[in-house]
């Protein structure tokens, strides 16, 4: 698959088909690849807390929420990642906040490609009580909790529409079809 098919593979997954789980290998394996991309002064701030097992992955529900523009409960019943991956950049790693920010962004794209590649999708999650996210996995306050990716194959349809007077506000159709609004060429050059 080419990085284009890839990107346009790479959606924002909020429904997931639970029989086929994610392995904590596989997203060891995405962190590992996101671990070899470019960091700003190379100062490698990023770390990784892998849930995989269901009582984790549930208390990772009750603590973050998905799409809220949209004003409806997902991940739907019965249709919840199988795995998740959260990322922390590391106070002691000495990176300037904002290419730490980078960094992390960065690093998600990568395992969402990686995760692409292997037949699975995700989610970006920033939606979330980091205070919480620490005390419910024992992880010390050394670490600040930026961002959840919840992955698992992929159990809904998304399309990519152009934007119509600048409205980039997502949404369902009459079908549940994830409908997502990008800016047209002429909006993205200046």
């Amino acid at each position: 698959m080419t990085v284009s098919e890839l990107i346009l593979k790479n959606r924002s997954t909020r429904a997931f088909d639970e029989s086929t789980p994610i392995s904590k290998a596989t997203m060891e394996e995405l962190i590992r690849l996101a671990a070899k991309s470019p960091s700003g002064m190379n100062k490698q701030p990023v770390r990784y807390r892998v849930l995989s097992d269901a009582a984790d992955i549930d208390k990772m529900l009750e603590n973050c929420r998905f799409a809220g523009l949209l004003g409806i409960k997902l991940p739907p019943e019965g249709q919840k990642p199988t795995g998740f991956i959260l990322m922390f950049t590391d106070k002691e790693a000495k990176s300037p906040e904002a290419l730490a920010l980078k960094d992390i962004g960065i690093a998600a794209e990568a395992i969402l490609l990686g995760a692409a590649e292997k037949g699975f999708a995700g989610c970006m999650l920033g939606s979330f009580n980091p205070t919480r996210l620490l005390a419910d996995f024992g992880i010390s306050d050394r670490y600040t909790p930026q961002l959840a990716i919840a992955l698992g194959k992929s159990a809904e349809e998304i399309r990519l529409i152009e934007a119509k007077d600048g409205n980039l506000n997502y949404y369902r159709d009459e079908n549940g079809v994830h409908i997502v609004p990008k800016l047209p060429d002429a909006d993205l050059f200046i």
